[in-house]
């Protein structure tokens, strides 16, 4: 390595003031302190202020808190494949590991070369060094999607979220919106057919002849978010609805615990609240997401879980023909599985923990985590063109976090002022 490094150190002068490729300087500074130390460093001796957290060190932290969710994400795109062919006891780890790492890897290369091109140029356009902040961005976008999401079209997402999320307010640092959920919002309403529905969650893959592969009986790509959406057209509570018409999972009783592990289908990175948790333990213990956001949302989605319960009628009145009477199966599942079904447990941890798009103030996090939580709740439940809620309800109080942050200032103020008054 120290040949490498000596062989950057001798074209570096190309790239410094004066150079040929001076423009090119800060590409090539990204480049050289992302594999070796830079040359300028802190002193060994003297007075100099240190601290061990600085950008880079928070965005690794982050990535060393995704690592439980990307390889279980990876693995259960595999998983999900050889269930849905009814090949899943015959398939080893290895090979349920090496087709998910087939379809996920193109994409996160993929997201990280688009976005990353976009970074680069505006970081040339502008002058101003290429920072670490799309390191974290660059991963969270394929773990947000379906793992058959077409390359070219995490490709035009992931360049949009960063021209237009991030670059066009300043940079790093500047963006209102959470650039990751930006990329998601994106490719949902510009290629609906592509992430959403009941066809694009596992990859069923296809023979030698090019026909589809066979699937097992009762199989089922919808997940359980959609099935729920389902349950509540037919009046039947969502638990013995789910269990009955999804091939991944045998009774109402194994479901809770079969979610909260992550072995269903949905986007790469999302399905386990498990892996989720452990990132959550690693974020908050070094401090770098602040637990008032993850509590309170978990909180809000818990509470308006159990308001809505309130509501959702009595379906024996309504199979025994009560007049009136009306049961709303959606409104009456237990709020608990909406913390560990769809992507609620890694948007909360991860999306709206983003220190740049949150609120900044304290008593705002909890606002703002608790009305993530709470809107999640509505409109999965209330509105059943967006099954899963996550991603509008973050980027909604992404628009609000500042105006929450006034709010909560300018009350701290009034408050001061009238215990300043005699």
């Amino acid at each position: 390595m120290k040949f490498l490094h000596d062989l950057l150190e001798k074209q570096k002068p190309l790239f410094e003031k004066g150079g040929k490729l001076e423009k090119l300087y800060y590409v090539f500074e990204a480049g050289e302190t992302f594999m070796f130390t830079p040359p300028e460093v802190t002193k060994a001796k003297g007075v100099q202020v240190r601290d061990a957290v600085d950008l880079k060190r928070v965005m690794m932290t982050v990535v060393i808190a995704l690592i439980p969710a990307i390889l279980f994400g990876i693995w259960n795109v595999g998983y999900q494949h050889f269930l849905a062919t009814n090949d899943a006891e015959v398939a080893s780890f290895g090979a349920q590991l090496i087709y998910g790492l087939k379809l996920a890897l193109p994409l996160i290369i993929v997201s990280y070369a688009a976005g990353g091109t976009i970074e680069a140029a505006f970081a040339v356009f502008r002058n101003h060094p290429i920072t670490e902040g799309f390191l974290v961005t660059g991963i969270l976008i394929p773990l947000v999607v379906p793992a058959s999401l077409p390359l070219w079209q995490i490709a035009l997402a992931s360049a949009f979220a960063v021209l237009i999320a991030k670059e066009v307010f300043g940079g790093v640092g500047m963006n209102i919106l959470n650039v990751a959920l930006t990329a998601r919002a994106f490719l949902y309403f510009a290629y609906p057919a592509q992430i959403s529905g009941d066809k694009v969650w596992i990859e069923i893959g296809e023979t030698a002849a090019g026909q589809a592969m066979a699937t097992v009986d009762g199989f089922t790509g919808a997940t359980f978010l959609g099935l729920a959406v389902e349950a509540q057209k037919v009046g039947q509570p969502v638990a013995d609805f789910v269990a009955q018409h999804a091939h991944w999972v045998q009774s109402p009783a194994e479901l809770a615990m079969t979610s909260f592990i992550g072995l269903i289908p949905g986007s790469i990175g999302e399905t386990s609240a498990l892996m989720c948790l452990i990132g959550a333990i690693v974020l908050i213990w070094t401090k770098v997401a602040d637990y008032r956001i993850i509590l309170s949302g978990v909180l809000g989605a818990l509470g308006m879980g159990v308001l809505l319960n309130v509501f959702a009628g009595d379906m024996q009145a309504v199979k025994d023909g009560v007049e009136g009477a009306k049961y709303f199966a959606y409104l009456d599942m237990p709020s608990y599985y909406h913390l560990i079904v769809g992507g609620f447990a890694f948007g909360i941890v991860f999306m709206a923990t983003d220190p740049v798009s949150a609120s900044q103030t304290n008593t705002g996090k909890w606002i703002y985590g608790a009305f993530i939580g709470i809107m999640t709740v509505i409109i999965r439940v209330l509105n059943p063109a967006y099954p899963e809620g996550i991603m509008l309800a973050i980027l909604l109080m992404n628009v609000m976090a500042p105006l929450i942050d006034n709010y909560v200032v300018n009350a701290n103020k009034k408050r001061r002022l009238k215990r300043a008054t005699v």
